[in-house]
């Protein structure tokens, strides 16, 4: 059964309008911010309102940087799909690059993280039910898994259900997904109303 199908989506939901190697789209390094600075700030606290000190992350979908507070200490493994962008990222303790388009499993034991990050990247997954699973599969009961997303994507990367959507769609479209995953005590919280810049929604289930 696809994920198109175990969702009850339609079954292009999630084709996408450039068919190329997602490695090849992400190769050239982007040291650059995908929301505002308002945004930015939002996150942190938001994050530091949610995580512990010692707490294992992982931050999947990760770039240069992990929006992640300074003063707070936690153990950061990163996944991206660029090399030259995750060594450039302080915050990550080891990190590892994946097409999760082409391969969903993650190289993480059972039961191994306090919290899995998505910022602004669950628009690009095309098994994103997989996904999911494998993120409760890592994390240790009562673990948190948070994704965050804005206005912004790359429009030939993102999947087709994902642009047919408004945010409180996408919201919704994500609360499926940890629904269907399996996490509890699923909800979507507004970071940012975007009335000053970027809008920024996260939401939050717990394995």
């Amino acid at each position: 059964m696809t994920d198109a199908e175990a969702l009850g989506l339609p079954s292009g939901a999630f084709a996408k309008g450039d068919g190329t190697a997602d490695l090849d789209f992400y190769a050239p390094a982007r040291l650059v911010t995908h929301i505002d600075e308002e945004a930015i700030r939002a996150l942190a606290a938001f994050y530091a309102s949610q995580l512990y000190a010692g707490d294992r992350v992982l931050d999947l979908m990760s770039s240069w940087v992990s929006h992640l507070p300074d003063d707070l200490a936690v153990e950061v493994v990163g996944h991206g799909m660029n090399a030259e962008e995750l060594a450039a990222n302080p915050r990550l303790q080891r990190w590892f690059v994946q097409d999760l388009n082409l391969d969903t499993r993650l190289p993480e034991p059972d039961q191994s993280l306090d919290a899995v990050l998505v910022c602004v990247g669950v628009q690009y997954l095309q098994h994103p039910l997989a996904v999911f699973r494998e993120i409760k599969r890592l994390l240790v009961p009562g673990g948190r898994a948070i994704a965050s997303f804005s206005n912004r994507c790359f429009p030939t990367k993102a999947v087709a259900i994902w642009r047919a959507l408004d945010m409180n769609g996408q919201a919704a479209l994500i609360r499926l997904y940890l629904d269907r995953a399996g996490f509890q005590d699923v909800e979507a919280h507004l970071l940012a109303d975007g009335a000053a810049g970027d809008p920024l929604v996260a939401v939050v289930g717990r394995a």
